[in-house]
C-alpha cells in the first residue's frame, strides 16, 4: 500500500481499469471502450449484445474484489500506433482511438494482471490502492456522445479511500433520491410532463406554479430596485435574425428546424437576446440615457434529443430569468459589479450560502482588446469581492467571455445557477449605436445576465435543496385548518377566512377521514403548519399549532399565530 494517499481521480481511474478487468474475463464478448474517471465515481462503456443485469453487475463486483485483493502493480509502456493498432485490432473502438490520438503525443499502454488498456495514465501504483467501491447502475450511451453511433452500454461505479467514505457517499444518495425533484413533483402535486404533448414540456400545477410565481416576484423586485425595465418578445420570429446573430453559425444543432409561412423561414426562439437587440435598435439613444437594461421571463425552445431530458433540469421550453444591459465601455465595470451582486443576493434568500465561480474564456479566436477588456471586468469584480475563481479557458459564448456561478445545496452537490456575460459581438453584428458625448457614434456594451438560469431548473433544484419542505414564505401552502368533527367546521372556516384575508395560503381540510389519517397526509405533503380545530379552541378563539419537523404542540390565539406567521414570512426564515 502507499505511503501517501491517493488522489480520489486516479484511485478512481484505477478502479475504471479493474472494472474493464472484470467484464472482460467474466463476458469475452464485451468490447471495452472507454473508462474515466468522473466527480465521486467512474464508468466503462462497453459494446455487448446481452443487457447488463443486476446479477450480473454482482458478479462483476464480485470479480473486482478478486482483482483488489490480488494487488496487482499498474505498469505502463509507451509504444508506437502501430503497435497500439495492432494490439487491439479486435476491437474498432479502441483502434478508433489509437488512430485519433495527435501525432507527437506519447502512445501508452497500461497493465493490471492480465488486462491491458489503451490509456493516458493516472492512476495509483497498483489495485490494492482502491480502499471501497460499489457499482451503481448500468445506462445507454452512444460512442462518443453521437447519436448515429453504436449505442453501449455504460456501467457506472463509485470508489473511495476507505469503507466510512463509502457508505457516507451512498447514504447521500439515497437522500438524493429522497429529494429527487421528480418525484416530489409527483407527490407534491407540483408538476408534470405530459407524454401526450411531447417529452421536455412542462406543465405546472397549481401548487407547483404558485412556488414558481414567488420565485418570479423575488427576481423581479430586484430587477425593480436596480432600475431594469420589463420587455416582452415573440416566440417564434424570422430565421434572418439568427444569422445576423450568429446563431444559425455557431447555435443551429440545439434549434428547432424553420417553420416555412408564405414563403418565409421562422424559428421558436432559443434566446432572448436578439429580441431585446432589436428594441434598443427601434430608436435612437444618447449616451445620456445609459445604461439601458431590459428584463424579460422569456420562454425559448431548444432542441434537446430524448436521451439527455430529465424532469425539470433538462427540457425543450423553459423561461429564463433573462436580462440585457446596454452600456458604455466606462459603466461597465460598475455594471458587471451590481449584476454579481444581485446573483447572490438571490441565491443566498433561496437558502444557499456555498458558491464557486468560473471564468470562461471565449469559446472563438479571441477579438484582442475587447476580450481582454471584458476579461478584465469580470476579473475585476470578482477581486473587488475577495471572490476566488477557477479559469475555464474556451468555455465562455461565441460572442464573449462569462461568469458563471455555482452553488452547492443541502446534500454538498454543485450547480451551476447565475450566468453573466460581456459581449462587444452582438452589438457590432446589429450596428448598435449611441451618441457620444463627442457628438460621434459609438457601439455599446452589453451585458448577458440570468441569474437563476431557467426556472424550471431552479426550481428543481430549491426543491431538491429543501427536499421539498419549503419555507414557509415559499411554502405553495403555508398552514392547513383541519378541524376534528363536523361541529367545528364552521369555525374552521371562519380561522381559514381570516388567515387568505390576511394573505397566506391556506388550506381547508373538511374531510370525512380521522384527525389522525389528516395530520398524517399534511405531514407527508410537508406544509409547515397544522393548525387543529377542537371543541376548546372552538370556544376559545385559539388554533393548536402542529409546526413541521418539531412534536411539539402550541395552542395559541389565532392574531399570535397570524403574527408569527407574518414575521417568518417577512423575514423569509
Amino acid at each position: 500500500m502507499p505511503d501517501r494517499p491517493i488522489p480520489l481521480p486516479e484511485l478512481r481511474h484505477t478502479a475504471a481499469h479493474v472494472l474493464a478487468y472484470a467484464v472482460t474475463d467474466l463476458f469475452p464478448d464485451a468490447k471495452p471502450t472507454i473508462g474515466p474517471a468522473i466527480e465521486n465515481g467512474f464508468y466503462y462503456d462497453f459494446e455487448r449484445a446481452e443487457p447488463f443485469t443486476a446479477d450480473d453487475l454482482a458478479r462483476i463486483e464480485a470479480r473486482m474484489r478478486e482483482i483488489v485483493a490480488a494487488d496487482y502493480p499498474m505498469t505502463g509502456e509507451q509504444v508506437s500506433r502501430e503497435r497500439a493498432v495492432e494490439r487491439f485490432a479486435a476491437n474498432p473502438y479502441k483502434v478508433e482511438l489509437a488512430a485519433a490520438i495527435p501525432e507527437g503525443e506519447p502512445i501508452t499502454l497500461y497493465t493490471i494482471g492480465a488486462f491491458t488498456d489503451l490509456c493516458r495514465g493516472g492512476h495509483a501504483a497498483s489495485t490494492g490502492a482502491i480502499g471501497a467501491f460499489k457499482l451503481t447502475s448500468v445506462a445507454g450511451a452512444y460512442w462518443r456522445g453521437d447519436e448515429r453511433n453504436p449505442m453501449l452500454q455504460r456501467i457506472y461505479g463509485t470508489a473511495w479511500a476507505d469503507r466510512a467514505e463509502l457508505d457516507a457517499y451512498l447514504e447521500r444518495l439515497e437522500e438524493a433520491a429522497r429529494r429527487d425533484h421528480r418525484k416530489l413533483g409527483t407527490e407534491l402535486d407540483l408538476f408534470s410532463i405530459e407524454e401526450e404533448a411531447g417529452g421536455g414540456l412542462v406543465f405546472w400545477h397549481p401548487r407547483g406554479a404558485v412556488v414558481r410565481g414567488l420565485i418570479e416576484n423575488f427576481i423581479r423586485d430586484g430587477l425593480r430596485e436596480r432600475g431594469y425595465q420589463p420587455v416582452v418578445t415573440p416566440h417564434v420570429v424570422s430565421e434572418k435574425l439568427y444569422a445576423i446573430s450568429g446563431h444559425l453559425e455557431n447555435y443551429a444543432e440545439n434549434m428547432f428546424g424553420p417553420l416555412e409561412v408564405e414563403e418565409q423561414r421562422f424559428r421558436l426562439k432559443p434566446m432572448n437576446c436578439p429580441g431585446h437587440i432589436l428594441i434598443y435598435a427601434s430608436r435612437l439613444h444618447s449616451y445620456r440615457e445609459l445604461p439601458i437594461r431590459y428584463s424579460e421571463f422569456g420562454t425559448v425552445y431548444r432542441f434537446e434529443r430524448s436521451g439527455v431530458l430529465h424532469g425539470l433540469t433538462r427540457v425543450r421550453g423553459f423561461t429564463q430569468d433573462d436580462a440585457h444591459l446596454f452600456c458604455t465601455p466606462e459603466q461597465l465595470q460598475s455594471e458587471f459589479e451590481q449584476t454579481a451582486d444581485e446573483a447572490l443576493r438571490l441565491m443566498r434568500a433561496f437558502g444557499f450560502a456555498d458558491f464557486t465561480y468560473a471564468l470562461s474564456t471565449r469559446v472563438a479566436p479571441a477579438r484582442g482588446d475587447t476580450d481582454v477588456v471584458a476579461e478584465a471586468a469580470i476579473r475585476a469584480a470578482l477581486e473587488k469581492y475577495g471572490l476566488e475563481y477557477e479559469l475555464d479557458e474556451g468555455g465562455g459564448a461565441f460572442y464573449g467571455p462569462k461568469l458563471d456561478i455555482h452553488a452547492r445545496d443541502a446534500l454538498g452537490r454543485k450547480w451551476q445557477l447565475g450566468t453573466v456575460q460581456v459581449d462587444f459581438v452582438l452589438p457590432r453584428r446589429f450596428d448598435l449605436k449611441y451618441r457620444g458625448s463627442d457628438g460621434h457614434d459609438h457601439p455599446p456594451v452589453m451585458i448577458h445576465r440570468a441569474l437563476a438560469g431557467s426556472l424550471e431548473r431552479f426550481f428543481a433544484i430549491v426543491v431538491e435543496h429543501f427536499g421539498g419542505a419549503f419555507p414557509a414564505w415559499l411554502a405553495p401552502i403555508q398552514a392547513v385548518v383541519v378541524p376534528i368533527s363536523e361541529h367545528q367546521a364552521e369555525r374552521a372556516r371562519a380561522v381559514a377566512e381570516t388567515l387568505r384575508e390576511r394573505g397566506f395560503r391556506i388550506e381547508l381540510d373538511e374531510s370525512n377521514e380521522k384527525l389522525g389519517y389528516k395530520i398524517r397526509h399534511w405531514k407527508t405533503q410537508k406544509v409547515p403548519y397544522i393548525l387543529v380545530i377542537g371543541k376548546q379552541e372552538a370556544a376559545d378563539g385559539t388554533v393548536n399549532v402542529n409546526a413541521r419537523g418539531s412534536d411539539a404542540k402550541r395552542t395559541i390565539a389565532l392574531d399570535e399565530f397570524a403574527r408569527e406567521l407574518g414575521a417568518c414570512v417577512e423575514a423569509r426564515s
